[in-house]
């Protein structure tokens, strides 16, 4: 039975190299009084400032009221606010508010910075064509996903 090397399984690499990041990122913004959800709640509304909250429970994949509890606490700082959705007055539209600038600010900065440290001795170069590969491997699984006729 052929067994292949798991410490070279693409699979395996991605996962452990995405959960390492995060670790780190906590660590980093531990000072901040954020926790993960909370983080990540705010780096995705900077990507996508305005989506619903549904449209929100559906990219960070948790579900909706998970997702209400946790930005109940980030309204409460101040640093979201929600609106209802012209066009759906059951929808609300989630958006950062000015408070949380200068946190989002931070967290890019220390973002910026752990990805110059997990990504040294890498040439420009090296970097690129990394990111790259790993965006055509995104839009190749995307594909996968899309059925005919959407």
């Amino acid at each position: 039975m052929l067994r292949e090397n798991p410490d070279r399984n693409f699979g395996f690499l991605v996962h452990d190299v995405a959960r390492l990041l995060r670790t780190e990122f906590d660590r980093r913004v531990k000072s901040m009084g954020l926790t993960r959800s909370q983080w990540w709640v705010l780096v995705h509304l900077f990507r996508h400032d305005g989506v619903t909250q549904s449209e929100l429970a559906e990219i960070l994949d948790i579900e909706k009221a998970s997702l209400g509890r946790l930005l109940d606490r980030l309204e409460s700082n101040n640093w979201i606010q929600r609106v209802a959705c012209e066009q759906d007055r059951r929808a609300k539209r989630v958006f950062l508010t000015d408070e949380v600038t200068p946190a989002v600010k931070d967290m890019r900065d220390r973002g910026a910075e752990l990805r110059r440290d997990a990504m040294a001795g890498l040439s420009r170069e090296e970097r690129e064509r990394f990111v790259d590969s790993l965006l055509h491997i995104k839009a190749n699984l995307h594909n996968l996903n899309i059925t005919p006729g959407e």
